[in-house]
């Protein structure tokens, strides 16, 4: 295992010297565990049409800032157990990324078999997220990322279904899945379960039930998810999570186009994104364009015509293997009332206004 030069939280610090006990231990009865992660920081600049500029240190412009423990046993005859932890941390501050969970990224324990596929119980991501970040150049973060119109700040079907509380949208906690074995010729996919608990959205607690299915191979993938959600406050009803998606290698270039829609009873959010990362130099150049549909209503509030679109572009310069350098610019353009923003710019935007960003960072893998 390699050092680690990450300033971390106490907790995290101690468990890590747990895993880093408890590897040696298993090490003599064939089992492994390694401790691991991503440490990620950059400049970010943040203009909102009639509120200024902000300038800030943000953690995760590139790939979320993470300490993952994993282990693994192998039982014999195509069989082999394990478990999956990860925490999400913020450099900027030294701090844990969400104020309710340590293990807020993934908390998963497996049984794993050659012939049948994976049984994983915990929290875990939700197929139709799986389906669209995919297909998403930024990989769902930073300046440039997909995951800004997934926001339950404006008037729509996501913040009709989950308030101010934790959503669905990303993971779910509590669930169990079955994912397809690999060797099936390309063939990938696995359902999701999880039950409500009786509890509530304003505590993040959700019934939940998900698909994917699709086919890859070296040069093509093509997939469809959907994701139901169920909670107090979607009443008789349900949150539809729909994400299709695809991408194609052209040598020079790989180019993905996807398309995700929410719904819930009157109420529809529907996403298009187009992608591309083109090889270049000593690393990678990503285009991005994301734009974001309202129709319908909710109660008696009209939401259409409060749409917008995201321009994104970067660049990645590999260092190593596991070091890079990068720089990515980002703007919104809003329509009628909405004020989609750029993460870490001025709050009060009126409807209609632009957002711009740009970062510039350092990622390492340990």
């Amino acid at each position: 295992m390699r050092g680690i030069k990450t300033i971390i939280t106490p907790s995290a610090c101690a468990l890590g010297a747990l895993a880093l006990l408890a590897g040696s231990a298993w090490a003599q009865s064939g089992s492994q565990v390694t401790l691991s992660g991503i440490a990620d920081a950059a400049v970010r600049h943040v203009k909102n049409e009639g509120r200024g500029g902000v300038s800030s240190l943000v953690s995760g412009g590139n790939s979320t800032s993470r300490i993952i423990i994993r282990g693994s046993e192998d039982l014999g005859g195509g069989l082999s157990a394990g478990f999956h932890l990860e925490h999400g941390i913020l450099l900027d501050s030294g701090t844990q990324a969400s104020g309710t969970m340590f293990w807020d990224r993934r908390a998963t324990v497996s049984l794993v078999s050659k012939q049948f596929g994976e049984l994983r119980a915990g929290r875990d991501f939700v197929p139709s997220y799986s389906n669209w970040s995919r297909y998403d150049p930024f990989s769902y973060v930073g300046v440039a990322g997909a995951n800004i119109f997934v926001s339950a700040t404006p008037q729509g079907p996501l913040r009709a279904a989950f308030g101010s509380g934790a959503n669905s949208t990303v993971r779910s906690s509590n669930a169990l899945q079955w994912l397809l074995p690999a060797g099936l010729g390309g063939i990938e996919g696995g359902l999701m379960l999880a039950a409500g608990e009786g509890g509530t959205a304003a505590n993040g607690q959700h019934k939940l039930a998900g698909a994917r299915v699709g086919y890859a191979n070296k040069s093509f993938n093509i997939a469809a998810a959907y994701t139901r959600s169920e909670n107090n406050l979607t009443g008789s009803d349900a949150l539809d999570d729909w994400a299709l998606g695809g991408s194609y290698n052209f040598g020079p270039l790989r180019a993905s186009l996807a398309w995700r829609q929410f719904k819930l009873g009157a109420a529809k959010q529907t996403q298009t994104l187009l992608g591309a990362w083109v090889p270049l130099g000593p690393g990678q150049l990503k285009l991005s364009w994301n734009r974001v549909d309202l129709q319908g209503r909710v109660g008696n509030t009209a939401i259409d015509r409060n749409d917008a679109d995201q321009l994104g572009l970067g660049y990645v310069y590999d260092l190593s293997k596991r070091s890079a350098l990068y720089a990515t610019v980002a703007r919104v353009a809003n329509k009628g009332g909405a004020s989609y923003a750029v993460p870490g710019g001025a709050s009060g935007m009126a409807g209609g206004g632009d957002s711009t960003g740009v970062e510039l960072g350092m990622r390492h893998n340990f």
